[in-house]
């Protein structure tokens, strides 16, 4: 029984104590936190800002109970998203083998534990599966109930060592080796404005510090594939404008399925119809996004 080997989580949190706390008490509601071991990452503060959040941040931790155990690992300096979450999630791993891994705005429904330990346990030993994700964008076309996509993601999710030994942190090799084996519109999933292409681009600029797309490419690149749930597990509340990369916006949803979903076997290949599905996801919502863009810099310059 997988409950015998349940995978720690690892929540990665900086300086956002309100949306820390909903994460936590939606994860306590989970029927597998008191069996579950959390490991949190705190990062620092930036140059003297953000110091009393991150402290309000660490005292919730401290006083926390309801897991099995309760690690706090505070950073002696601010690390940013991208090096927290590769160090985290590297050490996490050469401990235990396996994680769970969770950000300060990810909202579980009560099941998330129960089917990442699920997916965790049924496809220990499938060298083709990298991951275990929680969250599904609300598509408008039909997908079915379980689905694999080549690559990767990173809205809750769930992997093992054997997968992690795969990410590679250097973006101009990922997309060099893309380009040289003609992936670049497989790697976008034919989307017309190349969405992960481009943040790969922008993170090898500088312009993002995105250790998602480079988990992402890495596991395309290596033909590996991710488990998705028709029905979301996660909540995302960190489209409010209250984070460092993430605008303000509803376009992914409000909800979190809250009835338990069983595993069951299907083909570990990419599914045709969630990659249209997520294809005309993206589609939809782009005019928003670029009427959002265009808003956000009109007040910019309204503010000179």
């Amino acid at each position: 029984m997988f409950q015998q080997h349940l995978a720690p989580v690892a929540l990665f949190v900086f300086a956002r104590p309100a949306h820390t706390r909903q994460t936590l008490d939606a994860l306590l509601a989970n029927d597998l936190a008191s069996k579950t071991d959390l490991i949190v990452y705190s990062d620092g503060a930036r140059a003297g800002a953000d110091e009393t959040a991150v402290q309000e941040v660490r005292d919730l931790i401290r006083a926390l109970r309801g897991f099995k155990s309760v690690t706090l690992i505070e950073r002696p300096r601010n690390y940013g998203l991208a090096s927290n979450i590769i160090s985290g999630v590297t050490e996490t791993l050469n401990q235990f083998g396996q994680i769970i891994v969770l950000e300060d705005d990810l909202v579980t429904s009560p099941h998330f534990l129960d089917f990442m330990n699920q997916g965790l346990a049924k496809y220990r030993d499938k060298e083709k599966v990298a991951s275990i994700h929680g969250y599904c964008y609300p598509v408008k076309d039909p997908i079915p109930e379980l689905f694999f996509l080549r690559g990767a993601d990173c809205w809750g999710w769930a992997t093992w060592s054997r997968a992690w030994d795969c990410f590679e942190s250097n973006g101009t090799k990922l997309l060099a080796e893309l380009k040289q084996r003609d992936l670049i519109k497989e790697f976008d999933r034919g989307i017309s404005y190349r969405v992960y292409s481009k943040m790969l681009k922008k993170q090898i600029a500088g312009r993002n510090n995105s250790w998602a797309i480079r988990w992402h490419a890495s596991t395309f690149l290596n033909g590996m594939y991710t488990l998705y749930s028709r029905e979301s597990l996660i909540n995302n509340i960190g489209h409010d404008a209250s984070g460092v990369h993430c605008a303000q916006n509803d376009h992914y949803g409000n909800h979190t399925h809250n009835s338990r979903i069983m595993l069951k076997d299907i083909a570990i290949v990419e599914n045709a119809d969630a990659v249209f599905a997520f294809r005309r996801f993206y589609e939809s919502i782009r005019p928003s996004l670029l009427m959002a863009i265009l808003g956000k810099l009109k007040q910019m310059v309204g503010m000179q």
